[in-house]
C-alpha cells in the first residue's frame, strides 16, 4: 500500500522538475520523487562513514605501455580478491585501455579499493559507482549453492 503526502513548490522549480520527469521519460511526478528519494536515501547509507555493504563498478582507463601499471592492477586486485566479482578489459587503441571491475563487499572497503587504484600513476578518469544493499553479501558455500552471492533469497 503507497503513502500519500503533499508537496508544495514555487511554480519555477515545478516547470524545471516538469522538464526533467520528460527529459528523464517518468510517466509522472510520483515516480521521478520516488527515484530520486531512492538516491538520497542510498547516498547518505553509503555517505562519509561508508556504513553497510554494497555492490560497485569500479571503472578507469590508463596507457598499458606505462611502466609496469598492468602489473600492479593484477596485484592490487589479487590482493583485493575477496572485493573482486570480475573485470572487463578493452582495449581502446594501441596504447589505452579502459576496465571495469564489478566489486562487492562493505562500502567502505570498496571505496578504499577503488580509491587506491584511480590514485595510481598512470590511471585516468576513474569513477566508483557504488549502490548500497540492505544486507551483507552472502559468502561460501551457501551463495554458491543457491546460484549467487548478493544474499536476496530468490
Amino acid at each position: 500500500m503507497s503513502e500519500r503526502f503533499t508537496v508544495s513548490i514555487e511554480p519555477q522549480l515545478a516547470q524545471e522538475f516538469d522538464a526533467y520527469i520528460k527529459r528523464k521519460g517518468y510517466s509522472n511526478r510520483s515516480e521521478a520523487v520516488r527515484d530520486l528519494i531512492r538516491g538520497a536515501l542510498a547516498k547518505e547509507r553509503l555517505g562519509e562513514a561508508g556504513k553497510g555493504h554494497c555492490v560497485g563498478v569500479l571503472s578507469y582507463m590508463y596507457d598499458h605501455h606505462e611502466r609496469e601499471l598492468s602489473k600492479r592492477l593484477t596485484q592490487v586486485h589479487h590482493a583485493n580478491y575477496n572485493l573482486t566479482v570480475t573485470t572487463l578489459h578493452m582495449h581502446l587503441d594501441h596504447d589505452l585501455c579502459v576496465e571495469s571491475v564489478l566489486l562487492k563487499g562493505h562500502a567502505a572497503d570498496v571505496q578504499a579499493f577503488a580509491e587506491s587504484v584511480m590514485a595510481r600513476p598512470g590511471i585516468r578518469h576513474g569513477q566508483l559507482h557504488r549502490i548500497p544493499l540492505d544486507q551483507a553479501p552472502a559468502q561460501g558455500p551457501a551463495a554458491m549453492a543457491h546460484g549467487h552471492g548478493l544474499g536476496h533469497g530468490n
